[in-house]
């Protein structure tokens, strides 16, 4: 099921930084689903849907809390390269794209993106301004913490 995550009440928010780790290190380790509860505060569990590996189609259920929330969703992955991963939601409460670009800086260590988008439905079309400042202190916490667990 494809969903438009376009459109006047979208939230659009990105977030990055460096880890002075290489490229390959820190996508391996962010687009392993399985590492997702240890980086994202408000992810507690992530189940396989499709047998790993890690690939174009591959689905996996998220359990996390959002604005004191427990939210259910499953991500499909639509894009999966070594430096770039993007997951749609195939179901959940509102259509959402997630997506991880990764680039080497100069000295050999990474520039990672950490971009959200979606549009809330509902009630919480109403509260989009509000998640989308939500949205971006949890994900910068979120590589703040993937940046601490890489580089030790």
């Amino acid at each position: 099921m494809t969903e438009s995550i376009e459109g006047p009440s979208a939230v659009d928010v990105s977030v990055e930084d460096v880890i002075r780790r290489p490229v390959e290190v820190v996508a391996a380790y962010a687009c392993d689903p399985t590492n997702a509860p240890d980086w994202y505060a408000n992810i507690s569990a992530v189940e396989w849907k499709t047998p790993p590996p890690l690939n174009v189609g591959s689905r996996m259920a998220f359990v996390a809390r959002f604005l004191g929330r427990e939210l259910r969703y499953t991500y499909e992955v639509t894009e999966y390269t070594p430096t770039s991963l993007v997951m749609r939601t195939a179901e959940g409460p509102f259509p959402m794209e997630t997506s991880y670009r990764f680039a080497a800086t100069p000295e050999g260590h990474t520039r990672m993106t950490l971009r959200n988008r979606g549009t809330p439905s509902g009630f919480s079309r109403l509260l989009s301004p509000f998640m989308s400042l939500a949205m971006h202190r949890a994900n910068t916490k979120d590589v703040r913490l993937l940046k601490l667990r890489l580089e030790g």
